[in-house]
């Protein structure tokens, strides 16, 4: 036991130590951690309530409003913040839907195999064989437009991906050496598919998610930006460009779509730089990069 606790260390250790050369990784933690932290204290951050009128319509930015006031008076600032608290709970919601539907079918796939296997991964391709934007524009079309709708509609879109990327992984280890001992001394199945082969996948499926993640946040304002997505009043970084579609805005107001879209590149950018340097810290194979 302590020997394995060693090792385990030693591993992390290892990781960590490769995740440490990715320069611009470590870029993307700091802007991931900020941005996150100024969404999630964003009430003790700012006065006014998002969905507050408390100064002019469309007003630049001043004194008493930093970002300005968008069309109907309210603080730019304050959507902005509770706007990107709504887009990264729905990218965590989702990631973390569809990650768990796509590891459940995965492991039963990929371990018991036979016609299971077959009618799990037929389902998958041919949800896979839609193209993606429209299979969710369908999905967003047919439900009620609102944040609980976007959340399920990414979760039971985004899982494929990650059904088949832990099914090859299941393949592989179910004829492994520890999993047949563990077998063979009479362990349950849930013990060898939860305890033996999902912690030996969960590397791959982790920098996977990183990319559902960026996906989902960029999902999540496209939707929004149509109409489709998190409805207004509630703030979104999605929503808050969709009401910034004049010419006249464009070109005259630019506090009113500069941050939302800077804020959406910048998240996404940083969660890609991070699962970037996560796929080169967890690939034995693989001696890290400096960035």
């Amino acid at each position: 036991m302590r020997k394995r606790e060693e090792k385990s260390s030693s591993y992390i250790h290892m990781i960590f130590q490769r995740f440490r050369r990715h320069r611009m990784a470590l870029s993307g933690v700091v802007i991931l951690v900020l941005i996150t932290g100024a969404a999630v204290f964003a009430p003790l951050l700012i006065r006014y309530s998002p969905l507050e009128i408390v100064g002019k319509f469309s007003a630049p930015p001043d004194q008493n409003f930093l970002l300005g006031t968008d069309q109907s008076g309210r603080d730019v600032l304050a959507r902005l913040l509770y706007g990107t608290r709504t887009s990264l709970l729905v990218g965590l919601l989702a990631t973390t839907l569809s990650t768990a539907i796509g590891i459940l079918l995965g492991l039963v796939s990929g371990y018991f195999g036979g016609i299971l296997d077959m009618l799990i991964m037929r389902f998958t391709d041919m949800v896979m064989s839609f193209p993606y934007i429209l299979l969710i524009l369908v999905c967003a079309a047919i439900f009620e437009p609102g944040l609980k709708s976007i959340i399920l509609i990414l979760g039971f879109v985004d899982w494929p991906g990650a059904a088949r990327l832990v099914r090859g992984n299941t393949l592989a280890l179910r004829e492994s050496n520890f999993v047949k001992e563990s077998r063979l001394s009479g362990m349950p199945r849930r013990y060898l598919l939860f305890s033996e082969i999902l912690p030996n996948t969960l590397a791959p499926v982790l920098v996977y998610a990183t990319s559902v993640l960026a996906l989902s946040i960029l999902d999540e304002a496209a939707l929004s930006f149509l109409g489709m997505g998190v409805q207004p009043p509630d703030p979104s970084l999605g929503n808050m460009l969709n009401g910034a579609q004049s010419l006249t805005i464009l070109t005259s107001k630019p506090w009113l779509w500069i941050p939302p879209g800077l804020v959406i590149v910048l998240l996404v950018t940083a969660i890609n730089f991070i699962g970037d340097a996560l796929r080169d810290a967890l690939d034995p194979a693989s001696g890290g990069g400096s960035l």
